[in-house]
């Protein structure tokens, strides 16, 4: 895997709607905290609006495409999820990205960069989306600009349920299990053997959740995967019935599942990075550089 550059203050990041359209009053809050410590560049064709998306596929593609064959660009944010990435992602130049480590940031319908960024064997950062930064929670733009800034330095998520105990280690994957599922049935999903898969979710109900997992099972995607990461499943942090679906589909793997990271929908949705090394035992998640 190869893994883009911190990013500096006064480093050129892009912003660019690849998915749905999203509330101006956020975006613009967030471009002006981003721009006091970053040089910020954006097109006004993200405010367009097509149905469901923020403009057509064409306008969205050659907005990333821009974006990852830009040299001088150290991070690429998305404004907002929503749906419309995996519309464009399997057109879009991310050999570019290989050529040109840079972060691609972002969750939920991000998932799809995510995915093809890692097919490329280049890392990215799951995180809020801009808007989400336009909220004013302190608390949760520090992390993002630790993440961004200081991608290597250790990070640890303990406390976690062990669903199914054990030990694990391997290059961390994932993002939201629908996007999974969907860059999986159009032939994009390309899980590392030996990966950590990290999923999280929002609005499923448990069925549907048994279903993505069933059919992932079944083609033997998760054969290979060393351990599991889960997230918040909901989007309210009331996961019981989600989780009791991923602990009845996954134990027959018999490597550890461990629930309860704090990352997915819910009002705290910290910064995991994609890409790099980590280590699942007891009840805790660790990541290194190496």
């Amino acid at each position: 895997m190869l893994i883009p550059p911190p990013v500096r203050p006064g480093d050129r990041i892009r912003v660019i709607a690849p998915s749905g359209p999203f509330d101006r009053a956020l975006f613009f809050r967030a471009l002006g905290w981003l721009a006091r410590r970053y040089r910020v560049i954006w097109d006004r064709g993200s405010l367009a609006r097509h149905r469901y998306l923020a403009g057509d596929d064409e306008r969205r593609l050659a907005e990333l495409n821009q974006a990852l064959r830009d040299p001088q660009t150290t991070a690429i944010v998305a404004a907002r999820g929503g749906y419309g990435a995996t519309r464009i992602t399997h057109r879009a130049d991310f050999d570019s990205l290989r050529r040109h480590p840079k972060w691609c940031v972002g969750f939920s319908d991000v998932t799809a960069l995510h995915v093809e960024a890692l097919r490329v064997g280049v890392a990215s950062l799951h995180a809020p989306n801009l808007t989400t930064l336009g909220r004013e929670d302190a608390q949760t733009r520090e992390d993002w600009v630790q993440a961004l800034e200081q991608p290597l330095m250790p990070r640890a998520f303990s406390g976690l349920r062990e669903l199914v105990p054990g030990k694990a280690s391997g290059i961390l994957a994932g993002g939201n299990l629908t996007l999974l599922f969907c860059c999986f049935a159009s032939g994009r999903l390309r899980l590392p053997a030996g990966c950590l898969l990290f999923i999280e979710e929002i609005g499923e109900a448990p069925y549907r959740i048994d279903r993505m997992l069933t059919s992932l099972l079944i083609s033997g995607q998760l054969d290979g995967v060393a351990g599991f990461c889960i997230g918040d499943l909901t989007g309210d942090g009331r996961n019981d019935a989600a989780l009791e679906v991923v602990h009845e589909r996954l134990r027959s793997l018999g490597v550890p599942v461990s629930a309860g990271l704090p990352i997915g929908h819910a009002s705290v949705n910290r910064c995991l990075p994609l890409g790099l090394p980590a280590q699942l035992a007891r009840g805790e998640l660790r990541l290194s550089a190496s």
